[in-house]
This record gives structure tokens, C-alpha cells and sequence, in this order.
């Protein structure tokens, strides 16, 4: 595994994951999280979260909307939520090996290109 900037994740494409992968030691994924703003290990280190409090509820749809058409284009899928209509969370893993891969740090270095992700 190969720290890598935001600037270098976001010009990569998510690469369908089926398994087989080995998953981010904790350390690998600290390690690159240190290149991500506001992105924290959750679940033993097997997932990264970020949290949000956007404006109001439309402001967070709009927001979560926005990240539901950038993880489809790129294939990864996160776990996205939004709470008591002002709270805004993603978490990101790879379900196929129920960890964390380099996708996942990929499509959170484009989540915090959108407007409400910075």
C-alpha cells in the first residue's frame, strides 16, 4: 500500500472489488487517512467515517443526493445517513472483504471535492 494524496486519489476510478483483496492493516489506513481532512477509522478499523452538519434537511439531500451519483459513477457504495435532519454521515468500506481497500479512500478524497464535503 502506497500513502497517496487527495489529489492523487481523485483521479483514480473506483476498480470492482469481489474479494480476494487484502484488506488495509489499521496502520496502512491511519496512515492514509492522514492525506484526508475530518475522515476518522471506525469499527476496529475496518470502515472510515465522516460527519457533517449541513444547513437544513434540504441542504443535507441535496449533499447526499450528490454522493449517491458519484459513488454510482465510480461503482463503491457507501452508507450514507442523515439524522435528525441537520446530521450528515457516510462511512466507507469494501463489503467484498469487510475492510477497507484503496477504494474507499478514493471515493472519499471525491466526496470532499463537493461543496459540502469540504
Amino acid at each position: 500500500m502506497q500513502v497517496q494524496s487527495a489529489e492523487q486519489l481523485v483521479t483514480k476510478k473506483c476498480l470492482p472489488c469481489e474479494g480476494g483483496v487484502e484488506a488495509y492493516s489499521i496502520d496502512e489506513a491511519r496512515s492514509q487517512l492522514e492525506r484526508l481532512a475530518g475522515w476518522s477509522l471506525t469499527h476496529d478499523g475496518q470502515r472510515i467515517r465522516k460527519d457533517w452538519t449541513v444547513k437544513n434537511f434540504m441542504a443535507g439531500m441535496e449533499f447526499l443526493n450528490q454522493v449517491a451519483s458519484l459513488a454510482e459513477e465510480d461503482g463503491h457504495h457507501p452508507d450514507i445517513h442523515l439524522e435528525g435532519y441537520r446530521k450528515v454521515w457516510i462511512e466507507l468500506w469494501t463489503h467484498a472483504i469487510g475492510g477497507l481497500s484503496e477504494n474507499d479512500f478514493i471515493l472519499a478524497a471525491k466526496i470532499d471535492q463537493l461543496p459540502m464535503g469540504r
